[in-house]
């Protein structure tokens, strides 16, 4: 799935909601060791630079090539690229490659992207080198964001144009992960059909929707197919609604999470 955000990398990196510092020491806090974790579909690193506020190393992986140019450096932040082809075994290597990687990662983290993941295999993945006992997955994701009753209608109107052109794996996001596979044993932070709902606020400019909007993949492959989902009379419609292209607004991304740990058979 690299190649939807490939080509929306630069727009992305500087678009997206910052992930409140709460959620990471909250992870930690449920971590009894803090030394290694894995960020994975690190995107821009911005989840990973989190992590690395409470753990000694984070390994943050990417398949995407672009994405990662965007990424912030960090002393504590190994950025991996890991295409699809890459093995099981050398992946566990490139991330825990001194001597046993079974059993060594504290959390794993995936923030808004495991629904592009082939779950079956980076469950099996998760649950082979989380540490035993005491190593977290968590998962999460955003979508919806609301504004005002005037916005989020006018916003709702312009989402329901990019429906056609979403790959189907996006379901899993516009339903809040309710549906998303999650067998891990649950350790308060939601659970497999029943995820947390975490708000995300911001500030946040018109332009900056805009520009948010503008990086969704569905309008990227509208775009790759004669069809501009942002004609100017949907911009100005947008922009009415939000009160003025220079207002910056206090708004609330609509976030879930799901946080679990190996299931011990007995």
């Amino acid at each position: 799935m690299a190649e939807l955000f490939d080509k929306q990398a630069a727009i992305y990196s500087d678009s997206r909601p910052t992930y409140p510092a709460e959620w990471y020491k909250m992870l930690a806090d449920l971590t009894p060791h803090h030394s290694l974790a894995w960020d994975v579909g690190t995107g821009n690193g911005q989840a990973a630079l989190g992590v690395a506020e409470h753990y000694k190393q984070v390994i943050a992986t990417d398949t995407s090539e672009p994405q990662l140019k965007h990424a912030t450096p960090h002393p504590r932040i190994r950025y991996l690229h890991t295409p699809p082809s890459l093995s099981d075994d050398a992946l566990a290597n490139l991330i825990s490659p001194a001597g046993d990687n079974d059993s060594s990662l504290d959390l794993i983290t995936v923030a808004q992207a495991v629904h592009w993941f082939d779950l079956p295999r980076f469950y099996s993945l998760a649950n082979r080198l989380l540490r035993k006992p005491g190593g977290i997955l968590a998962v999460w994701g955003y979508n919806d964001i609301t504004v005002t009753p005037a916005f989020d209608a006018a916003a709702k109107k312009f989402h329901d144009t990019t429906l056609p052109y979403w790959n189907s794996k996006i379901d899993l996001i516009f339903n809040g992960y309710k549906s998303l596979p999650f067998p891990f044993e649950n350790v308060g932070l939601g659970s497999e059909g029943s995820p947390v709902s975490l708000d995300i606020p911001k500030k946040l400019s018109f332009e900056g929707y805009l520009k948010m909007v503008s990086s969704w993949s569905a309008v990227v492959t509208a775009k790759e197919r004669g069809v501009d989902l942002l004609p100017e009379d949907t911009v100005r419609e947008l922009e009415a609604a939000w009160g003025g292209a220079r207002l910056v607004r206090s708004v609330a991304y609509k976030g879930f999470m799901l946080a679990g740990k190996v299931k011990v058979c007995l």
